[in-house]
This record gives structure tokens, sequence and C-alpha cells, in this order.
């Protein structure tokens, strides 16, 4: 065999793996996009919803690091700063469930959008760096998309707040998130992570039904079907694609897939619930802004060369 067959065969063999981890990763952020079609699906309250999505996740992901013999320990120092983001992911996502059930879930999915523009402006004050100019303008342009969605959507008032809600947790957390990336592998960060927060929702549950007596807690056998393919499909297999993808791809490519999340879902939400309908123009000036400036930032993040690995690894590669 000449060095050219060799070059070529090995030129071949990366562009295939390539392919497959460009489909990978696209596959885990459609995934993602349909979360918010599922949320709308289920027919239960966001903190029901978020109490069986936790549990099944935890267990799920036991069973994958028991299968696997990849239990690692963590020390009691690290678990709790685990757990504090269990707590905020929890919250995050009643949130985020919340904002699909009191708007819909285009509109959830564009708030949580500015949750990488929210991270931009915590992270200088955790890290105690200054903030940059460029930065302040890009999150007040975020802003300003919000401000236009809920100026012309006021019927969706409360979902709206739910849904900014939802994306500063989002933020939070991954600022958080992102001192312990590096450390543990991802899927035992995410076990104890979703483990903790069940046992925080756990403990708000009486709340819930003290003043919401009504609420159902059982679910149906199509809510249970719906909440399996949320935990083990968007949650646990999207995860396992992303980080097999990010061995393949460039920082670049990743990251502008990462950030397709929003527009799948809002797509998925359109072509399922036709919810373009229910949406006047104040809605797409709000989304064209808050899309314009996750782009901007992207670009900031790829010239800074800030890598898309970090970036899923500090979500815990959820959503």
């Amino acid at each position: 065999m000449g060095i050219p067959d060799l070059q070529i065969r090995m030129f071949a063999h990366l562009f295939r793996q390539m392919k497959k981890a460009l489909i990978q990763m696209h596959l885990a952020v459609l995934l993602w996009g349909f979360t918010g079609v599922l949320g709308r699906a289920i027919d239960m309250t966001a903190p029901v919803l978020v109490w069986y999505r936790m549990l099944l996740t935890a267990l799920f992901m036991a069973g994958i690091l028991f299968y696997r013999k990849q239990w690692v320990k963590i020390p009691t120092k690290d678990i709790r700063s685990l757990a504090l983001i269990g707590i905020l992911m929890g919250l995050h996502w009643v949130g985020f469930y919340g904002s699909i059930k009191f708007a819909n879930a285009s509109i959830a999915l564009v708030c949580l959008s500015t949750a990488s523009i929210f991270t931009s402006l915590l992270d200088p004050l955790v890290n105690k760096t200054k903030h940059d100019p460029i930065e302040l303008f890009i999150g007040a342009l975020a802003l300003a998309g919000v401000y236009f969605i809920y100026r012309f959507q006021q019927l969706y008032g409360l979902g709206i707040v739910f849904g900014v809600i939802a994306a500063i947790l989002s933020s939070v957390f991954t600022v958080l998130n992102k001192r312990m990336a590096g450390k543990y592998p991802s899927r035992t960060m995410v076990f104890y992570e979703m483990g903790t927060g069940w046992i925080f929702i756990t403990m708000l549950m009486p709340l819930q039904l003290l003043y919401f007596p009504d609420t159902k807690v059982v679910p149906t056998s199509t809510d249970l079907l719906w909440l399996v393919v949320l935990s083990l499909c968007c949650t646990v297999w999207a995860q396992s694609l992303a980080l097999n993808a990010l061995k393949h791809i460039s920082s670049f490519t990743a990251t502008l897939s990462v950030n397709l999340e929003p527009v799948y879902g809002i797509l998925l939400a359109f072509f399922f619930y036709h919810e373009n309908k229910d949406l006047d123009y104040g809605f797409y000036i709000g989304m064209g802004l808050i899309l314009l400036s996750v782009i901007l930032q992207t670009l900031r993040l790829l010239k800074q060369g800030t890598t898309a690995s970090g970036y899923v690894e500090e979500k815990g590669g959820i959503d």
C-alpha cells in the first residue's frame, strides 16, 4: 500500500467520524429541543413533572453507572456543591415547565435562550473580573428582546416571567458547574445533581399539595410514556450523544449546533401545536433580538477560544 493510498484511507476515516459526530450533535440538540414539546404534552403541573423527570433520570444514570462500573467517589464538600447545583437545576426546570404551562413552548424556549447572556453577565461577578462593555450591550439587546415579547404578548405575561426566571437559574447553575466540570465524569455529576434535586423537590411537594389539593400526582399511561422519553431520550441519551460528538468536531461547529436548540424547539412547537398562530409580530421582533444577541455572544466566545465541550460539561449536557 502506497503512502497516498494510506492518506486517502485516513482522510476517509476522519471524514466518516466527523460526519457521524455532526449527526450525533444535531440529534442531541434536536432531543433537547423536544423537551418543550413534551413539557406541553405531559398533563401534569410543573413541580410534579420535574419530580418525575429528576427521579427517572437519577435512576437511569444509576443503572448506567452500575452496569459500566463507573462509580466515582466524591468528597463531601463537592457533594454539597453538586447538591446546590441540583437544587438550582430543579427550580430551573420548574420555571421552564411553568413557562410552558402558563404561556407555550415557543415563548418558554425563547426566554430560555437568554441563559447564555445571563451567564456571561454573572460569570465576572462570581470570578471577580471586570464586565466587558460589549457583553453588557449584548445583554441589553437580549433583555430588549424579552421586553418586546412581554409588551406584545401580555396574555402570556406570567409564562414569560417564569421563562426569564428559568434562564437566570440556568445561568447560575452553569457558572457554578463550571468549577466542577473537569473534576468528575459528567454522568456521575448528573446522578448526584438529579438525586439531590429530586430530594429538594420532594421536600417542597407538601406545599404544592397544600395550596393546590387537586394536583394530579399519578401519571396516566401516556404521561408516564412521555416522562420516560423525556428522561431517557432527552436527558440521558442526548447527553451521551453530545459528549461523544465533542470528541470529533470543532468548537465552532459544536457551539453553533448547541445554540440551535431554541430554534429546533420552536419549529417543533410550530409543527406539533401550531403555536405560530397564537403569536404576533412582537414575538418575532423579540425572538430576532434575542437570537442576534446569542449569535454575537457565540462569535465572541469562539474568538476567545472558549470550547463548546466546556459549555456542555458545565450544563451537565442537560436541558
